[in-house]
């Protein structure tokens, strides 16, 4: 007999425990709504695996990226945060309660905010797991390139990201030895970084190879390329490889139910909203340019912020907009419209001629336009007419004459 699922509500849902969610997971907490965070694997997500994050704001000594998390993972459970370490197997984003499951639990919240992140590509060569991240391969030019200096690093990949961060890596690096699957001269990046690349004295080029395996002891010590046309093995020692081959979102659990770039990334808005009411978007899951723990970290403060507009807006547009124990006459303007607040003295003269027959409310798109986005409205200045909890007109025109059969 199958184990019944334990239930359990929160305002808000955080799915991923790297820096974007940790961020979401502060802000929503400190903003006294009960909040739980999920993740499956490790609280800190891949930056606990980056030796030294030297570009992180108001840590000059570079500290491990585990102990900044860690930091924040702490700064929220101090905000009232519940963290659970469980895989999330199903979600159903829809509807007014939004439902996370899990093997043993079911969760269900007025708010979902998906921070699952993303992983990198790897090549798949031998021995490859044995020297990820700390053990010599990395995958963040930006994060590593200091510890770096004056080493020879070898490059996997010649796409825009690869050859880019591969100038960038010539900064401090003594050589820079890239590894181009293509012909001589033949490259998957821009015009303009190909010539750079191609004229920079710290970088080598092994054209039509790919990483056939890795080796080392403890650590990383060489890379060894296979010809692709002749199978010729090119041994080359180094201190650390970088790969540039892509990036993986982990989104598999939302398809089908929010929209998706073509390489699967979730599309959001400036507020990280994704398209569905109460559900949010964050970090390295989201179809954005830079991908560091400083712009996950401003993701996360921007989604619970917007979680916790959203809910209490919801809470105010379900019980009071749109309450049902009066007839209901809603006012939507902005404030720095003339004309529109000119006619606010019109709606203060409609309440006081029905006074306590109808219920008066007044919103100022001005602050905020969530509440009047709600009532689905063709443009602003509008009056809305309510019955029984339910709109029964919409009046563009600023008339308080046309009210007069409504009441």
């Amino acid at each position: 007999m199958a184990r019944e699922k334990v239930v359990e509500h929160y305002d808000v849902i955080i799915i991923g425990g790297g820096p974007a969610g940790l961020s979401a997971a502060i802000y929503s907490g400190r903003a006294r709504l009960k909040t739980i965070l999920l993740e499956k694997a490790l609280v800190g997500g891949l930056a606990t695996y980056t030796n030294e994050i030297a570009n992180y704001p108001g840590f000059p000594d570079a500290p491990k990226g585990e102990a900044i998390t860690n930091l924040m993972k702490e700064q929220a459970k101090n905000m009232g945060v519940d963290f659970k370490l469980t895989a999330v197997t199903s979600v159903d984003l829809h509807g007014e309660e939004k439902v996370v499951e899990t093997f043993r639990n079911k969760f269900i919240g007025k708010v979902v905010i998906i921070a699952t992140g993303g992983r990198p590509r790897t090549t798949g060569a031998e021995r490859e797991e044995e020297f990820l991240f700390d053990k010599g391969i990395s995958f963040c030019a930006t994060c590593d390139a200091a510890g770096n200096t004056d080493k020879h690093v070898v490059v996997i990949g010649s796409g825009d990201a690869a050859i880019e961060e591969g100038m960038f890596l010539t900064k401090f690096a003594r050589q820079v030895t890239v590894s181009v699957m293509h012909e001589e001269g033949k490259m998957d990046c821009n015009e303009i970084a190909k010539e750079a690349a191609l004229a920079n004295p710290k970088m080598k080029f092994v054209w039509n190879s790919v990483v056939k395996r890795f080796e080392g002891n403890d650590h990383l010590e060489r890379v060894v390329l296979k010809n692709v046309k002749t199978d010729e093995e090119i041994p080359v020692d180094c201190d650390n490889c970088f790969e540039f081959i892509g990036y993986l979102p982990n989104t598999e659990l939302f398809e089908g139910q929010l929209p998706l770039t073509r390489h699967k990334y979730i599309t959001v808005n400036e507020k990280k909203e994704t398209g569905i009411e109460g559900v949010f978007a964050i970090g390295d899951c989201t179809d954005k340019w830079l991908k560091q723990i400083a712009t996950a970290v401003g993701d996360g403060a921007i989604a619970g912020t917007a979680a916790e507009r959203y809910i209490a807006e919801k809470e105010i547009f379900d019980h009071k907009i749109m309450q049902s124990e009066k007839p209901g006459l809603i006012y939507v303007y902005n404030a720095i419209d003339a004309e529109s607040r000119n006619f606010l003295a019109n709606i203060e003269a409609i309440e006081k001629q029905h006074a306590g027959k109808i219920v008066v409310n007044r919103i100022d798109t001005y602050k905020s336009n969530g509440l009047a986005l709600k009532l689905e409205l063709e443009k602003v200045p509008a009056m809305v007419v309510t019955k029984d909890g339910k709109i029964t007109e919409k009046i563009y025109e600023l008339n308080e004459s046309l009210l007069a059969n409504q009441f």
